[in-house]
């Protein structure tokens, strides 16, 4: 496989207030994304969601993208086995490039050699590269350092996101891995520091509304440490305040950056009127 960019933000799922997905404004976002030079998507991961798309959604929203020459990713958020291996095969139906697998929780947190027959299980039916995902902010779960070593090994297990934020962590994910694993930081803030240690990318929300800005940042960090800093104290101000008020955040950024992010699902609601000015402020 092919690396996929090195840069690719979370996108969101816009729905109706109805909840349903909007497929038009899902195709426009695509669109406005390209023409700022993103060239790379994950579809279905935690700001877009994934945890509450239903059956066929995930087959519908990679559908509607395939007609862009961009890497799709999608997320895969799922409790058992089998209801994960049904989301991979709809999402490798409608056409993905690769999958992001978040950590199973609810029955298995601490019970590593369960996680570990997850994650075996999905990468050895998947015919699509799996990426593993571990974003303890959303699960309450880091995946352990020891699976990450075990799990690294298998042929169809090519890489990671990572959303702790921690450095250290990333330091520790590349030195025990191979060479050739792909270890995305999922931290808007940690992005500067994530290249300088080895990440080979960034995976995060804030692509929904600084495309720009998370990619000049990312160029910098390659070549301009003192640029870098200067890029990267913007990006990490401006993310921290989205980003406290979770997806509805990253949405209404959105919706102030030009794009049309729609309505979060329920129980997730839009922001406060006065909320959304604030950020509308940063954008």
């Amino acid at each position: 496989m092919l690396p996929p960019p090195d840069y690719m933000p979370a996108l969101i799922t816009p729905f109706t207030r109805g909840g349903e997905i909007d497929t038009r404004a899902h195709t426009t976002n695509l669109r406005l994304l390209a023409a700022e030079g993103i060239d790379g998507y994950v579809i279905g991961g935690s700001n877009g969601e994934g945890p509450y798309l239903e059956p066929g959604e995930r087959f519908r929203l990679v559908k509607a993208g395939r007609r862009r020459k961009s890497h799709f990713m999608v997320g895969i958020a799922a409790e058992s086995t089998r209801v994960a291996l049904n989301q991979v095969g709809e999402a490798i139906e409608g056409g993905a490039d690769s999958i992001l697998v978040m950590t199973p929780t609810t029955l298995t947190r601490g019970r590593d050699e369960a996680v570990l027959r997850f994650y075996k299980t999905i990468a050895d039916t998947s015919t699509a590269p799996v990426f593993l995902y571990s974003v303890p902010s959303v699960t309450g779960y880091n995946l352990t350092l020891e699976l990450v070593w075990r799990l690294s090994r298998h042929d169809n297990i090519v890489g990671m996101k990572d959303s702790s934020g921690d450095v250290v962590r990333l330091q520790s994910i590349i030195d025990a891995s191979p060479s050739d694993f792909v270890l995305y930081s999922g931290s808007s803030r940690a992005l500067t520091a994530a290249m300088a240690i080895g990440c080979h990318g960034a995976i995060t929300g804030s692509g929904n509304y600084v495309p720009g800005l998370v990619l000049q940042t990312l160029a910098a960090a390659k070549g301009d440490p003192a640029k870098a800093r200067k890029l990267q104290k913007r990006l990490s101000a401006i993310s921290s305040d989205v980003e406290a008020h979770g997806v509805p955040g990253v949405k209404a950024a959105a919706k102030a950056a030009g794009l049309d992010p729609g309505h979060p699902r329920e129980p997730l609601t839009r922001l406060s009127r006065g909320a959304e000015t604030s950020i509308a402020k940063l954008i």
